[in-house]
């Protein structure tokens, strides 16, 4: 059997190493538009641009390690073309044949279009080249449009290196949509308190850039005159390819529980699966842990592994002196009930999402021992001991419906 794996990322790079770990001894062709082989992308607002990681540590492997597993790794190489029909993609000027096709194509940030052809200097935040040049920067006048987990980590990274940083966002607080506004107030005060100006209910109208002074008017008729700006509003799914070729596309590819596309030859993993989960309905999740985890179970099913896939979604993310780890879904229908535990003052702190009685997700933050009892819980009825902060986590009892871990 052939394997080719578009998509030289995160995702990629765990899909053609579980092939090998799983005893797969066929011809692997791993293709990537960058001329890099594949790395990780949460140092690029994370340790790169603090300054406490290297260039050269966020790559999985060298690309050495991919000649000694026999993997055809093809760098700065675009795929035009995909044939169900024939089972061939097109790539670099060249036919190469598959039997079973792996897309991790992953996604492209969304762009602010009023941004183009403003002459300014306007940044995104998604490939190495892309943090390497920002790291240069990061002591000037920076405006971050958009106070989600990139906007907030890059302007962590920026005052700690002594830039000056505006944030620009329309929503009340950062991070509403994802935590709410209780968790969401703890990361307005955590920035605000570190020098960041955080302009909310806010947008950007206007971009002028003239004799080399860019001038930016903000909707409630404020105007900046930043060095640099950053957008980070978001990435939409690299879904084009499969779309083209006819997949079955909708924000993403759309696989089944084992990650199968709508051509049974045909996978996709990482950023740009939107996955039928058993557990959680329809989801595409952007995040480091399912890029690696989804290309692992990738990787099994093509070989033939029936079993689909059901990881819970996991995040993290370091700002200043907080860091947080996060895992479940609250899911489209929200959640009825918001449980935290600890102390906002000390910012060390658990929290839980419940939905109809259920822990449908659940965070920490500072409180390293938390997430192993947290992932125990999603997915559990929640009882009074959970809701009580007087109880702490590590000593409350197994979640009900929960089989002790020896007998699992």
């Amino acid at each position: 059997m052939n394997i080719v794996v578009i998509g030289a990322g995160l995702a990629g790079a765990n899909a053609v190493q579980e092939l090998r770990t799983q005893g797969y001894p066929g011809d692997i062709t791993l293709i990537g538009a960058e001329p890099r082989p594949p790395y990780e992308r949460p140092p690029l607002s994370k340790g790169l641009l603090l300054g406490s990681a290297e260039p050269d540590s966020v790559f999985v492997h060298d690309t050495a390690w991919y000649a000694d597993q026999q993997i055809d790794l093809l760098t700065d190489t675009t795929v035009t073309g995909i044939d169900l029909d024939t089972g061939h993609v097109v790539a670099g000027g060249r036919q190469l044949p598959y039997d079973r096709l792996l897309l991790t194509t992953g996604a492209q940030p969304r762009r602010l279009p009023l941004s183009d052809g403003a002459g300014a200097d306007v940044v995104y935040l998604r490939t190495l080249d892309d943090a390497l040049a920002l790291n240069a920067r990061l002591t000037e006048h920076l405006l971050i449009v958009g106070a989600g987990w990139i906007g907030l980590e890059v302007a962590a990274a920026a005052r700690q290196a002594g830039g000056t940083v505006t944030i620009v966002e329309p929503a009340a607080l950062p991070l509403a949509h994802v935590l709410g506004d209780e968790l969401g107030l703890l990361f307005a005060d955590l920035h605000r308190e570190h020098g960041v100006d955080l302009r909310l209910r806010t947008s950007v109208a206007v971009i002028d850039h003239t004799r080399g002074r860019t001038t930016v008017r903000l909707s409630d008729g404020s105007e900046l005159n930043p060095d640099l700006i950053l957008v980070g509003i978001g990435a939409e799914p690299d879904d084009h390819l499969a779309a083209t070729a006819r997949l079955a596309t909708d924000h993403g590819v759309l696989v089944d529980a084992r990650l199968c596309a709508s051509d049974p030859h045909v996978y996709a993993a990482g950023d740009v699966a939107n996955q039928d989960h058993p557990l959680l309905g329809r989801i595409r999740v952007e995040h480091w842990d399912t890029a690696i985890h989804q290309g692992r179970h990738a990787a099994r099913s093509m070989l033939g592994d029936d079993e689909p896939y059901t990881r819970q979604p996991y995040f993290f993310t370091d700002q200043y002196d907080l860091g947080m780890e996060y895992v479940g879904h609250v899911g489209p229908k929200g959640y009825d009930e918001l449980v935290i535990r600890g102390d906002f003052a000390s910012r060390v702190t658990t929290a839980f999402w419940i939905k109809a009685n259920h822990v449908v997700a659940g965070m920490h933050t500072n409180d390293w021992d938390a997430i192993d009892p947290i992932r125990a819980w999603i997915g559990s009825e929640a009882d009074d001991d959970l809701r009580n902060p007087a109880i702490p986590l590590a000593d409350l009892a197994t979640p009900p419906g929960v089989k002790p871990a020896a007998n699992r």
